[in-house]
């Protein structure tokens, strides 16, 4: 049976509409919340009208969807394309998700803006869901204020998963929008340019780069935005560094947080001794830290409650109270100066009976006595030379070896795969392997970038004809090598290509010499669940 009213399976009940009408290039997508009958709760259920064909492809992303556990993004737990007839049974083209309990970021807006504490971490668990879905190829979208709830026990929770259509880029803007929605409480766009009142200057540049359309200067990920998110927000009122006019975002983000390092190093009270390691001021030039050298380095403050570290603090004898310019001062200069004393007066003074000691002997013992008790007799020559196995047989040349390895993940999400696997990839046991993550949706890497790699380093330069590699089967591959093991993609050259199998042969049309190579994924294969490529076992062929 179907419900007229939404053309549904009579399984769900619509209680009532809920969220904005979203509009999609092939019809309309309208929200409710619905009661499952069978089950006995509450659902949220989106209906693409019409249904058939033109729903196909959100259906395709929301079965993707079905794949998640993360409670930042509401669970689906059923979909159907249908059949086109909103009024015939199994007609209507739908989605149904986790619903979830808690007011929406609109209706928490309303009230103010947030506090940056509070602001970091709800958009940070977001962040992270949304991360996850892009790990799996998924392109969330409908990130809104309407759609984001804030959940009873604190979790933040997105309400619409999928939307019907969505970017990775899309995403990275729609969650810098909302960090500066949360923390002005006007809506993205509308305050003024240049730095934004209420917004700490790292999330100004961090909502920047969110939001940013210029090449090279948008963030590069939402990996990136919740390590951003995750660093402590800053508490005092120290001087902020200058921006020079013509300073990008990211040299801005940096000094930020090279600031941020600095003020964890000396602590927030101006009674904690600081590491007397140098540091560094904001134009990056080297400075002594503060004559605080008579008491022990203590380490910067942890995140933790200012109350724990209060106690800390008075518990060592600095409390928050002891005036830094007072007798304490005077005190602790004079026990410095005795300690001073004791480290350097102990060691002479034990020279000095050291001294006495040998000149005493030296004494009591006379050369003659010394020369007769030694007994005469032939003593084995001394020899010098190395052990006859150390010295290399003439014509010897070592045997071309991978001194180690790393995953080449340059357009990624800061989060390599499998980087731990790496030395299973040439340890002489084609039984083991490194891996990449499995990907959804395509082969070309969930369409989320162009391949992924291993860089290889020899040691030192050599003259290689070839490799061998062992992998999965259909996986596409590029040899490439390069003068360092840290450079952007064109800066290692492609020497050969091919693809993988159980003994992949891949001979260069010349010997090259180099000292790093890098096995470039340009292609996956089918795997369960979505499309991967392990690499078994890497081997050199050296030229002849």
């Amino acid at each position: 049976m179907t419900s007229t009213t939404t053309g549904l399976p009579d399984r769900y009940r619509p209680l009532d509409e809920v969220g904005p009408t979203e509009t999609t290039a092939t019809g309309v997508i309208h929200c409710w919340r619905a009661k499952d009958r069978i089950l006995n709760r509450d659902v949220a259920i989106r209906v693409h009208t019409p249904g058939g064909p033109a729903a196909r492809e959100w259906i395709t992303r929301a079965l993707t969807a079905g794949g998640l556990a993360t409670p930042a993004l509401a669970m689906v737990y059923d979909a159907a394309e249908g059949n086109g007839d909103a009024q015939a049974p199994g007609g209507a083209a739908y989605v149904v998700n986790e619903w979830i309990e808690g007011r929406t970021l609109a209706e928490r807006l309303a009230e103010g803006p947030m506090p940056e504490r509070e602001a970091r971490t709800v958009l940070r668990r977001l962040a992270e869901g949304v991360a996850a879905a892009h790990q799996v190829g998924l392109a969330v979208g409908g990130l809104t204020p309407e759609t984001v709830v804030l959940r009873p026990n604190g979790m933040v929770g997105l309400r619409s998963v999928p939307a019907a259509s969505g970017t990775v880029q899309g995403d990275v803007a729609a969650l810098g929008g909302l960090l500066e929605y949360c923390l002005t409480g006007r809506h993205p766009g509308s305050a003024p340019a240049g730095r934004r009142p209420g917004m700490p200057p790292d999330l100004a540049a961090l909502v920047r780069r969110a939001r940013s359309t210029e090449p090279g200067a948008g963030l590069s990920s939402v990996a990136a935005m919740v390590a951003l998110l995750a660093e402590r927000p800053r508490t005092g009122h120290t001087a902020e560094p200058v921006r020079a006019p013509d300073e990008s975002d990211s040299g801005w983000l940096r000094r930020l947080r090279e600031r941020r390092e600095e003020d964890r190093a000396e602590g927030s009270g101006d009674d904690v001794a600081v590491d007397p390691a140098p540091t560094r001021d904001a134009s990056g030039t080297a400075f002594p830290p503060p004559d605080a050298r008579g008491l022990p380095p203590v380490p910067g403050r942890r995140y933790e409650d200012d109350e724990d570290d209060d106690d800390l603090l008075l518990s060592a004898g600095l409390g928050r109270g002891d005036d830094p310019d007072g007798d304490s001062r005077d005190d602790e200069t004079a026990q410095a100066g005795r300690r001073r004393l004791l480290v350097v007066g102990l060691p002479l003074a034990a020279l000095v009976v050291v001294i006495a000691l040998a000149v005493y002997l030296g004494n009591l013992i006379s050369p003659d006595d010394v020369a007769t008790e030694q007994a005469p007799g032939p003593s084995a020559p001394a020899t010098s030379a190395p052990p006859a196995e150390q010295t290399p047989a003439p014509g010897d040349s070592p045997a071309l070896t991978i001194t180690g390895a790393s995953v080449y993940d340059p357009f990624g999400d800061g989060d390599p795969d499998n980087p731990d696997e790496v030395p299973l990839s040439f340890d002489g046991d084609p039984a083991t392997a490194w891996s990449t993550v499995t990907y959804r949706g395509s082969p070309a890497f969930g369409n989320l970038k162009d391949g992924i790699g291993i860089v290889y380093d020899l040691g030192s330069e050599q003259a290689l004809a070839g490799l061998g590699v062992s992998g999965t089967a259909g996986a596409t591959v590029e040899v490439r090598v390069g003068d360092q093991a840290e450079g952007d993609l064109d800066s290692y050259d492609v020497v050969t290509d091919g693809e993988l199998g159980d003994s992949a042969d891949l001979s260069f049309d010349e010997p090259v010499t180099t000292r790093y190579v890098l096995l470039w994924l340009t292609g996956l294969a089918p795997s369960d669940g979505g499309f991967s490529a392990e690499v078994a076992e890497v081997t050199l062929t050296p030229a002849s």
